[in-house]
């Protein structure tokens, strides 16, 4: 038996649903084991039944905050200390020998990236295509400039250029990856897309997102994971979907803002739809949203197929790939530019409208809401994208690549 350790950001809940998504697929010859210094989705581990080991040191909100910023590409400060990044790198190390772990899995844990290495243990990273540095290498616009316009699209791609040397090029790593790395006798990463490249990349696309791309060694495309959460739906949803009102899913992830939550409830809210919003931990007591918005907690949002009509989702790889897999057209407000590439692709295959969260309460977020609502060639492209879904398991396909490479 061979121990696997998995190593998500805590905090991060399509990170977290996607790594227990491989856990369960793994033979049972092998052992999953969870880390992670934020425990916030630290119950939905537990409850798949998987052991979990709580680590020292965690950060403040505000460092969680400047971390997903600076992961996700829309800052280059970071709150990695030398200190930190020093204490968590022995931490992993130590868990990697106690348990004996022959692989590790991580998500953007950017500390996992040395701390494996330095023990001499492959490092496997499921990870979207986008923000990837062959995707950034490869793509002409990155949508960084919104608009279809000549400047506009000028504009883009001068700012993606601009990108492309800071992520793939300039030495903007923080200064800590290099002197820990230098201290644990691995290779230092100096730029941002080293931060975040694996011994082997696992792709969690599906094929055509692919189309037009050429692939390192290094990468491979492994299909779809999202969360399959242990959860029955509320009353409230089968209620909603049985009511004359079409139904909207409003699915906002963990990235989002109070703000575009209460600005997205309140415009659907003036709209003849019933709303479903499991976006409770946005919230605060003095929030008042339109009768017509339904909050709750996390939902099983695999299972909404065939109950609600439309989804108003933020773009995030796990709520844009649920929506796909369950036949839901939606309308995709990419928060930023991952998001925005996961809400394009889905726009060009015909199944998804894009809107930038500026324009939500404007008519353009009302015309697109009513377009995935009611427009028969955005509902027949949904269709023809779940039935292409069928069978897709990137969950299963992973933990197939690790146990190839145990074996």
């Amino acid at each position: 038996m061979s121990t696997v350790l998995f190593c998500p950001v805590m905090f991060n809940l399509a990170e977290t649903t996607r790594m227990i998504q491989v856990a369960r697929a793994l033979d049972p010859a092998h052992s999953p084991v969870f880390m992670g210094y934020e425990h916030d989705y630290v119950d939905l581990v537990r409850d798949a039944g998987l052991p979990y080991r709580a680590c020292l040191p965690a950060w403040s909100r505000a460092q969680r905050e400047q971390a997903l910023a600076f992961d996700q590409g829309r800052s280059v400060r970071s709150p990695f200390t030398t200190a930190l990044v020093r204490d968590r790198v022995a931490v992993e190390r130590q868990i990697v020998r106690k348990t004996g772990a022959r692989a590790v899995v991580t998500g953007s844990n950017l500390t996992s990236f040395l701390s494996a290495r330095a023990e001499g243990v492959p490092l496997f990273y499921p990870v979207p295509f986008a923000l990837t540095g062959p995707q950034v290498e490869q793509t002409r616009r990155m949508g960084l400039v919104p608009g279809r316009s000549g400047p506009a699209r000028a504009a883009d791609r001068v700012a993606t250029s601009t990108f492309r040397w800071m992520y793939t090029t300039a030495p903007l790593a923080p200064r800590a990856f290099t002197t820990v790395a230098r201290e644990n006798g691995v290779p230092p990463l100096r730029t941002a897309a080293s931060l975040l490249r694996a011994d082997h990349n696992l792709l969690t696309e599906m094929d055509w997102e692919l189309d037009g791309f050429d692939l390192p060694d290094d990468f491979e495309q492994v299909g779809p994971i999202f969360a399959h959460l242990d959860a029955p739906l509320p009353p409230v949803v089968e209620e909603l979907a049985a009511a004359p009102e079409p139904l909207v899913y409003l699915g906002l992830g963990s990235s989002a803002s109070r703000a575009l939550v209460l600005r997205t409830a309140r415009a659907l809210g003036e709209l003849p739809v019933n709303v479903v919003a499991p976006v409770r931990h946005y919230l605060e007591p003095e929030d008042v949203l339109p009768p017509t918005v339904h909050v709750t907690d996390l939902l099983p949002a695999h299972r909404l197929g065939g109950l609600v009509d439309a989804a108003v989702l933020h773009g995030g790889q796990g709520t844009v790939q649920t929506a796909c897999a369950t036949g839901v057209p939606f309308v995709g407000m990419g928060l930023q530019p991952e998001q925005t590439w996961h809400v394009r692709r889905c726009a060009e295959r015909g199944n998804a409208v894009a809107v930038s969260p500026r324009r939500v309460g404007t008519q353009d977020f009302r015309t697109a809401v009513h377009r995935v609502l009611h427009d028969p060639v955005v509902r027949a492209a949904a269709a023809e994208v779940r039935e292409a879904y069928a069978g897709a398991d990137g969950g299963a396909a992973t933990a197939r690549v690790i146990e190839r490479h145990l074996a």
